[in-house]
């Protein structure tokens, strides 16, 4: 019998080619798992941690502030708790543009309000965009939940062709709703810029009305009072003493021409033509020639503010300098106009004077805050004894169109 042949123990030879397939496929397991995939993956993953906390903290807010809104905590509570959510919407548009790609537009700012701490609290409950967010971060846990385990499941039994398009597929429930709750809405916005808009024609206008006011009763109002009564001891004079009389008269064509002048000054401190024709920084040098200290006038802008703007910037510089020429005792004064960044407009007027300033000492300070208040804006005054002084106005940039600046 013929002895059956064993196996050759030399293996079989691999088609050609095979050790090239074998080591691309890695490869393009390593390009699909790219830096974009593994951002998203960790974006999913972070979902449920971060729903969970955001969901507890609406919820303990909404429950507590409810609850205690019978009480004076209550309020209070419910304006802190929605501030916060603002600081979450904030971290999830960050974390959206970080690990999606996904740029949302910051909605505006909360206005500042300074009518005592009951005024700012009611202001933070009648902000959209803090219930907006708080109604995102309670409706998105049910999604966090999905989407963490769906990236675990992903991780452990997707293959990694799949995986790309698997965690691009989910983000998209993530970014519709950013955009839907997180990112400004239009409307809202647009409807916010025409307010801030409107509010500052208005209190520039009620600023000017009561100057105009206060002008007329303090200057050309006294003077022509004291021009009738002039001429009237005249006129019963000019029989007896004719000399008196003829001095009385004299005397109340000074007084004419006083108030005259002085009209004539009112009429140009309505709007004065060198603010309209010639923007900021000649009405700024104007005011700074025709100021008793000697005054270096410095803008710098780059484009031209809303006439609202302006007018506010020159009355407010005209009246800070109207008080170094009173008050300072003065060798030189600067007036110093120039943007910082993109939305706010900073005006500082400072002199060498004896110091001491005071908004609450009736030198017109007082009465600029409140009207810089009524626009957002802010007056800080540094006015040590012995000098010098520095007094520094911050206000929301408009632009010419009506519109205000991006928002930092």
């Amino acid at each position: 019998m013929t002895a059956p042949v064993a196996a050759s123990a030399d293996p079989v030879p691999a088609p050609k080619g095979a050790g090239t397939a074998g080591s691309a496929a890695p490869r393009q397991q390593r390009l699909a798992a790219s830096a974009a995939t593994w951002r998203g993956l960790l974006f999913l993953l972070l979902n449920l941690p971060l729903s969970i906390i955001g969901f507890v903290w609406v919820t303990m807010v909404l429950a507590l502030g409810a609850g205690l809104v019978v009480t004076v905590i209550g309020i209070p509570v419910l304006a802190l708790g929605l501030q916060v959510c603002r600081v979450f919407g904030t971290i999830e548009r960050v974390r959206a543009r970080s690990l999606l790609g996904l740029r949302v537009d910051v909605p505006s700012r909360r206005p500042r309000r300074r009518a005592g701490g009951l005024g700012a609290m009611f202001a933070a409950l009648a902000d959209p965009v803090s219930w907006r967010t708080a109604l995102y971060l309670f409706i998105r846990l049910p999604w966090g939940i999905v989407s963490f385990v769906a990236a675990v499941l992903l991780l452990l039994t997707v293959g990694w062709v799949v995986l790309p398009a698997a965690t691009r597929g989910l983000a998209v429930v993530d970014r519709a709703m950013i955009r839907s709750l997180l990112s400004p809405s239009e409307g809202v916005e647009r409807r916010i810029r025409e307010l801030e808009a409107d509010r500052g024609a208005l209190a520039d206008a009620a600023a000017d009305l009561r100057r105009i006011e206060r002008d007329l009763h303090d200057g050309a109002q006294a003077r022509l009072v004291a021009l009738a009564m002039g001429l009237g001891l005249a006129k019963e004079k000019l029989v007896d003493d004719p000399d008196a009389a003829a001095r009385m008269v004299a005397e109340a064509h000074g007084e004419a021409k006083l108030a005259l002048q002085e009209l004539r000054d009112l009429a140009r401190g309505i709007h004065p033509a060198i603010l309209t024709d010639r923007g900021l920084p000649a009405a700024l040098a104007s005011l700074a020639a025709r100021c008793t200290v000697p005054t270096r006038a410095a803008v710098e802008l780059g484009s031209r503010p809303a006439a609202a703007l302006e007018g506010i910037v020159y009355f407010t510089a005209s009246e800070l300098l109207t008080n170094i020429s009173k008050h300072s005792r003065a060798d030189s004064a600067a007036v110093e106009l120039r943007r910082l960044g993109a939305a706010t407009l900073l005006l500082q007027v400072s002199d060498d004077g004896v110091g001491g300033a005071d908004p609450r000492g009736g030198t017109g300070l007082a009465g600029l805050t409140g009207r810089l208040d009524a626009l957002d804006g802010v007056l800080v005054v540094d006015s040590p004894p012995g000098g010098p002084t520095v007094v520094s106005v911050e206000l929301p940039w408009r632009d010419a169109d009506g519109g205000p600046g991006p928002h930092r």
